[in-house]
């Protein structure tokens, strides 16, 4: 089976990526990530920006697309219009397949009327919307911003954008599937709800209640047309999350899940 990763972070030379991909059992470097990819028959990946908005700041090896990330020291440093310029430069670009935004870190709901151009770019050029929900990684930042209700607001005001919901809102994952279920525009990936490198015996047998809890919602919703496999990497172990998302996941679906919805949603080729 073919495995696309919808949902990874690059940063080489980063002593805080260096860290926590030791922690998953790999290293932050282009090796360390093709070696993650082949141990578990992932063929392809899309990296979450955290760069500048300067293509040329975008160069990544060739099994890799990516989303031009508005974080919130983007959005606190560069001119609005610059800053629109700029992404629909990279969005003009193959390898851009569409926009990352990071509410909770950013301070700003989405609904927030700075973001609505970009929302106009993500139409005009038919690219995905990624989006950051629920509980983030650092205490500064703010929940209030990434809750997953939040989307709902811009997916039912944008109905011909397309808006991938990050981390299935984790942990709001009931408020999550509601979103899912009523905005047929709206798609979850299932990245960056594991972290590190984990015993999976012992996490499935310890954790089979999480585990139950989304999985019963996920079958409330029955859209596994719009879910995608991730990892978040480099926080997670490939392995382990491929195992984790088979535990939630009926096999019948799983061709969808780990291959076939990724290609769809951001215009991606055969790999």
């Amino acid at each position: 089976m073919k495995i696309i990763d919808a949902h990874i972070h690059f940063s080489t030379n980063s002593p805080h990526f260096d860290q926590i991909a030791v922690a998953a059992g790999y290293e932050n470097t282009t090796q360390g990530l093709q070696k993650n990819f082949a141990d578990a028959g992932v063929c392809h990946g899309i990296v979450m920006g955290n760069r500048s908005l300067y293509p040329e700041d975008h160069k990544y090896p060739d099994f890799l697309h990516y989303c031009i990330g508005l974080d919130g020291s983007v959005l606190a440093t560069v001119n609005p219009k610059e800053a629109l310029a700029l992404v629909e430069e990279n969005l003009k670009r193959d390898s851009c397949v569409g926009i990352k935004l990071y509410p909770g870190y950013s301070p700003y709901y989405l609904n927030d009327p700075m973001y609505a151009p970009f929302y106009q770019l993500a139409e005009q050029f038919q690219k995905p919307v990624a989006v950051h929900m629920g509980a983030t990684a650092t205490s500064g930042a703010r929940l209030k911003y990434s809750h997953p209700l939040t989307m709902d607001d811009v997916a039912a005001a944008h109905p011909k954008v397309s808006f991938v919901m990050c981390h299935l809102g984790n942990p709001w994952i009931v408020d999550a599937v509601a979103v899912l279920d009523k905005n047929p525009n709206v798609a979850a990936d299932l990245s960056g709800i594991l972290e590190g490198k984990q015993d999976m015996e012992r996490f499935l047998k310890e954790k089979e209640g999480y585990l139950s809890h989304i999985r019963t919602w996920l079958q409330y919703a029955e859209s596994y047309d719009r879910l995608l496999y991730g990892t978040d990497w480099p926080l997670a172990n490939e392995i382990d999350t491929v195992a984790f998302a088979k535990a939630i996941i009926p096999e019948k679906y799983w061709e969808q899940v780990f291959y076939k919805n990724a290609r769809k949603i951001y215009s991606l080729g055969d790999c």
